[in-house]
Formats: C-alpha cells, structure tokens, sequence
C-alpha cells in the first residue's frame, strides 16, 4: 500500500447497470480521482460468490487529510454529467476514508477479504503482522476511519440514497480463497468484538488498477 491514508467504498449494482458502471470507472472515475492531489492508486475488486453484482474500491492515499482536502470536496461538488448518471443508481452503498493504522506483508494477492470493523481493534500492528504471517498470505493492513472527515455533507453524497459508513477495516490479501477464509477467521478469533458479522462478507477478486502518473 502507498502512502498513510486511504479510501474505502462499497456498491451494488443492478444487472442493467453494469456495463455502464464499468465503462465509467475504468474510463472516466478513476482517472478524474487520481487527478486529485494525494490520491496515489486505484484498485477495484468483484465479490465472488454473491447473487448481487457487489464490488469494492480502494484509494490509497498520500495521507487522511486527503479526504477532507479542498481539491477533494471541489471534485465531490463538481460531478461530471457520467457521474451524475451513475451516483443515484449506486445500491448499499458504504464509503469511509482516514488512516492505515498498520501495515504488514509485501506485494498484493489475486484474492481479497474486506471486513467493517465495529470497533477498531486495539492493537492493529498485532492483527497485521500475525496474519501476514501466515501461509499464502502476502499483506494484513487495519485501517481507522476518520468519521468526521468521510461524513462532510457533498453534492456526490446527496445524490445517493444510502450512504453508509464503518469505524475502521481489516483487509487481507492471499494467493488463494481457502488462505485468506482462514486468516478472517483467525482475525475473527482474537478479535470478535471488532468483526461481528465477518461471517457474512465475501471475498473479492481484483479486476482494475490504476495508479496516478
């Protein structure tokens, strides 16, 4: 992961949807966001295994005051028409930005689990460095949001009907489905006030990144 701040989204989509959707992030959304001083890199992941059309997107970011920055809120106020199209149609939809609390492994995996975090755990540098650690695992990050930061009121968010958001995030990347399962369940094990419902979220596979030039 680059830099110490991130930015984390949830969507669903309705079939019809989809193509347009896509065609917008990969050709237009990603692009216009890296263009946003301190955004560094893209990445976009489908859920495997779900009936609905579920996808996740991470910024990383230069730092957490990226997401209250003033380029930031100008591009969250200034929607382009394809965004303005897109935005109302955006299903459950959760965003939250702030600060990588830790950090551990090297390189990124074809497979990702993604989970909300109730409560941040108290000692991220602990959970990030023990599942690194284990088999066909290759990184463990725990990030805090920035409440304060992620709800500041924007056109983009008043066009969507459900805008959700969560107090941190565990991310955990492998080689393969059965690793990364085990690593959330150990996470889930040693803290289970913090990852209530870990049951329920799927794993994803990348299908898009992009970095800033």
């Amino acid at each position: 992961m680059q830099g110490s701040g991130f930015l984390a989204i949830w969507s669903d989509l309705a079939a019809e949807d989809e193509v347009d959707w896509s065609h917008w992030i990969t050709r237009e959304h990603a692009a216009e966001r890296l263009g946003v001083d301190g955004f560094l890199s893209c990445r976009i992941f489908r859920a495997v295994g779900t009936l609905t059309n579920r996808y996740f997107i991470l910024y990383d970011l230069k730092g957490p005051e990226v997401i209250g920055s003033a380029p930031y809120l100008a591009r969250l106020n200034a929607p382009t028409p394809w965004s303005q199209r897109i935005m109302p149609r955006l299903r459950n939809f959760a965003r939250g930005g702030g600060r990588v609390a830790a950090s551990a492994g090297h390189g990124q995996g074809s497979v990702l689990a993604v989970v909300p975090f109730e409560t941040a755990p108290g000692q991220p540098d602990e959970i990030a460095t023990e599942l690194a650690a284990m088999d066909r695992i290759v990184a463990a990050r725990v990030m805090v949001t920035d409440e304060a930061q992620t709800s500041i009121q924007t056109r983009e968010k008043g066009m969507r009907s459900d805008d959700r958001s969560f107090s941190a995030l565990l991310l955990v990347e492998g080689l393969d489905g059965d690793a990364v399962r085990n690593a959330v369940w150990k996470a889930q094990q040693r803290e289970p006030a913090c990852t209530a419902g870990v049951e329920h979220s799927p794993l994803y596979t990348s299908i898009f990144n992009l970095n800033a030039s």
